[in-house]
């Protein structure tokens, strides 16, 4: 089995449109939610969301290439060229660093083209058939985020689009992780990208009594606090560039940390809400560690040797929480990681929910998410859980409140948790040479 690290890491987020910009607000506690611009919430339960912010398409392709594509896949472009050119991976030009049949993408998105499927819903009822665009399809199918940046990059090798909903992104993580680590690539653009601010989304996750209806953009993404009522939608994109070890050191990477393991398990219990006994996400965050060399409360699944693994004290692990601020998810995942971890242990850890500021990004999330942990590995800085107030004795592990705090933290996990019961957790290590 081969090693594996990111090389390269992009962000187009509701707190900034590129990796600094995005690291620098998380640690600042900036709140990226505001109410709603995009359409008229006059007839709306819910007027706030995550959007992102001065984000134009032109600074990233042509004016056609623009009008032929989806917000959702902009987003992904956008993140993508700044992944790879973090990265310095190339697959074309006069001095390509890699085959081009060895890069692949694996970049997925929750709903796809929703800003498209509204726009073209619109026009057949105003006006019939004969007015749907004739991009409409290649415009709103989730896989063309992949497709697009693949085109862009000429990465011919392993393409997947997953779609896992709130864990699609991760789960493209963990499995480009994979393909890498048995061979199958030696490099690939990974991550999610999504844009569902628009009306039908809204009202769906609404209706669907997901999202919070308490309209105060500075208490209404408030994870692991007791007040919280519900998720805020949020949008943007995460890529990260990741590749094997021997590869990226023979060409001089840049190695930001290492990916060591990968947890994807289904509670198989409910289409929205998780099991209530936790045990699908417990088994995921070990699976991740056992890949990773460390021992959690509860044996992962074969094929991990459970004797071979060594033990790490809680405070050496940043835990990046799922923490979607909906009643049921805080209090579920918190039992959760107490499972995987032991009690003891996950009263140690340093836990966040960058939700709090970027709000629920969907089928970007895990992909933000990772970025997230991979930077507070690198530079021992945990991100806060902004606008936390009030303890919830069923959320009582520390979810650095409020304020950044420095780390020297070895263990990285990241976890998402989505509908359909999807569990996923990324894990990743300090890299120290």
């Amino acid at each position: 089995m081969k090693r594996v690290v990111v090389t390269g890491l992009g962000a187009v987020s509701p707190v900034g449109n590129s990796v600094p910009a995005f690291w620098d607000s998380l640690l600042a506690g900036k709140n990226g939610i505001g109410f709603i611009t995009k359409f008229d919430t006059t007839d709306y339960k819910v007027k706030i969301a995550a959007e992102v912010k001065d984000f134009n398409p032109l600074d990233f392709m042509d004016k056609g290439e623009s009008r032929r594509e989806d917000a959702f896949s902009q987003y992904a472009i956008a993140a993508a060229l700044e992944a790879v050119a973090d990265s310095g991976i190339s697959a074309s030009g006069e001095t390509p660093n890699v085959d081009p049949e060895r890069l692949g993408v694996y970049v997925g998105s929750g709903t796809g083209g929703m800003t498209t499927f509204m726009d073209e819903a619109k026009k057949i009822i105003a006006s019939g058939p004969r007015k749907t665009s004739p991009f409409f399809i290649p415009m709103m199918i989730g896989n063309m985020a992949a497709g697009n940046i693949a085109i862009r990059f000429n990465a011919q090798g392993p393409s997947l689009p997953v779609v896992t909903a709130c864990a699609t992104s991760t789960n493209a993580v963990g499995e480009a992780f994979r393909a890498i680590r048995y061979g199958f690539a030696d490099a690939i653009i990974a991550g999610g990208s999504e844009a569902t601010v628009v009306e039908l989304a809204v009202a769906g996750f609404t209706n669907c009594m997901a999202l919070t209806t308490r309209n105060e953009p500075e208490a209404c993404s408030v994870p692991f606090d007791k007040r919280r009522d519900g998720f805020v939608m949020g949008e943007g994109a995460g890529i990260l560039v990741l590749e094997e070890y021997e590869h990226a050191v023979k060409r001089g990477a840049k190695i930001y940390a290492e990916v060591t393991g990968y947890g994807n398990t289904c509670d198989a219990h409910h289409v929205t809400a998780p099991r209530p006994d936790a045990l699908g996400g417990a088994r995921a965050i070990c699976q991740a560690m056992a890949e990773s060399g460390f021992a959690a409360a509860r044996p992962a699944e074969a094929p991990f040797n459970e004797n071979a693994l060594t033990e790490i004290d809680g405070s050496s692990i940043y835990l990046n929480a799922h923490g979607t601020s909906t009643p049921m998810n805080d209090k579920t995942e918190t039992l959760a990681i107490k499972t995987a971890l032991g009690e003891e242990k996950a009263r140690k850890i340093h836990m966040s929910s960058t939700k709090s500021m970027t709000g629920h990004m969907l089928g970007a999330a895990g992909a933000i998410e990772a970025i997230a942990t991979v930077l507070a590995l690198r530079d021992g800085k945990i991100p806060p859980t902004i606008g936390y107030a009030e303890p919830d004795p069923e959320c009582d592990l520390d979810c650095t409140p409020n304020k950044s705090v420095d780390a020297d933290v070895k263990l990285g996990l990241s976890v998402s948790l989505g509908f359909g019961g999807h569990n996923g957790c990324l894990a990743f290590k300090k890299y120290e040479g």
